[in-house]
């Protein structure tokens, strides 16, 4: 198969997955094992489990950075951008319409009470992903103590991805402390935490979902807490405008980082959707792009190891906090108290239960609601 058939059948494998991957980046990894390692044999499954391995030792959406590692296995650097494109267009087209229709129609009555439904349903959402990533995070007492410690900190008003890079390097502290080791000397970290904004035009708007991009650790809801930081805090996004684009992200297949989408464009139209959506995942295409060849070393380093440890632990304190001031911003009566807890029991008792469903619960009991 020549080059160009390969990169065909790559852009043709992922705009697929784009189109059809709901449920999270679990059920989209699942499907890529499907179609890259059962159907069409690209690579062995014990290479495939490495890839995905591979993905928690870098910043980015996983889901998305495996549709590049796979491209890249497939049909070198072309195929890494080929695959990494063809997964993310679907949404961020679907999601970029959304937010045009939000932005004109968002804030008319009979559109109100479905988004009133719909932001105890995300509480819920975010709720049992705290839970489940939890479960995987707090694999000891001291990841535990620094989760609860990160939570405290950000309740308190630190910036969140102070304390997510803080609470890392705690973690290496306490490997070198636990191995008897005096220094700390192997790790790198970003620096540029404090990028200013202005005003939220052109550069300045790129600059912004670039950083996000760049120090974007663990799920895909640790979004949320970073825009919170960034944007609601600043005064440049509504809380409410930040709970809605959570909502759209759940609609939505392929990546959650589409949302950036959805954000650029209420702030800055069109132009600020393009470059908001540049931004958020640029990073992710560079760090697979130079680091892919490094996985196989990295895997095997316990100090990053330990610094993924705790970042991982701050992640889901940090969504956890995030998620406790959107309750108190969302969850204002009996009604939306009742829909918060009718979502967070299904997801209880049907775990595999896609989310868009649970939103979409939220939305039509938000609507009934409004007769009484």
């Amino acid at each position: 198969m020549t080059e160009r058939q390969k990169l065909v059948e790559i852009a043709g494998v992922f705009f697929k997955l784009g189109v059809i991957s709901f449920g999270g980046p679990a059920a989209h990894i699942a499907m890529m094992e499907d179609e890259v390692v059962t159907k069409r044999k690209w690579m062995t499954r014990e290479h495939f489990l490495d890839l995905v391995g591979a993905t928690n030792l870098i910043p980015g959406p996983n889901s998305t950075e495996m549709t590049m590692h796979c491209g890249h296995e497939r049909a070198g650097w072309k195929g890494l951008f080929v695959a990494g494109g063809s997964f993310i267009f679907p949404a961020v087209i679907l999601t970029g319409v959304l937010a045009w229709l939000y932005q004109e129609y968002g804030k008319l009555p009979y559109v109100e009470p479905f988004i009133y439904g719909i932001k105890p349903a995300v509480i819920a959402i975010i709720v049992f992903a705290v839970y489940r990533l939890g479960k995987k995070a707090f694999k000891s007492v001291e990841l535990a103590i620094m989760g609860g410690i990160t939570l405290i900190a950000t309740l308190l008003g630190v910036h969140e991805i102070i304390a997510l890079f803080s609470c890392g390097l705690l973690g290496v502290v306490w490997y070198s402390v636990k191995r008897g080791q005096k220094t700390v000397n192997s790790l790198l970290l970003p620096l540029f935490l404090q990028v200013g904004v202005a005003n939220l035009g052109g550069m300045k708007l790129f600059l912004t979902f670039l950083k996000v991009g760049a120090l974007l650790y663990g799920s895909g809801y640790v979004l949320f807490a970073f825009l919170d930081a960034e944007l609601v805090s600043a005064g440049y996004l509504t809380r409410q405008e930040l709970i809605d684009s959570v909502a759209v992200g759940q609609f939505t297949p392929g990546p959650v980082l589409s949302t950036a989408t959805f954000i650029g464009w209420q702030l800055n139209g069109f132009s600020g959707a393009v470059l908001a959506t540049l931004g958020i995942f640029l990073p992710s295409f560079l760090f697979v792009w130079i680091l892919n060849p490094l996985v196989a070393k990295m895997r095997k380093s316990v100090l990053v190891g330990s610094f993924l440890d705790a970042v991982n632990s701050a992640a889901v304190a940090i969504i956890l906090s995030v998620g406790i001031t959107m309750f108190y911003d969302s969850v204002t009566d009996w009604k939306t108290m009742i829909i918060t807890l009718m979502s967070l029991s299904c997801m209880i008792l049907f775990t595999s239960v896609n989310s868009v469903f649970i939103v979409l619960g939220g939305a039509v009991t938000g609507y009934l609601f409004s007769f009484f």
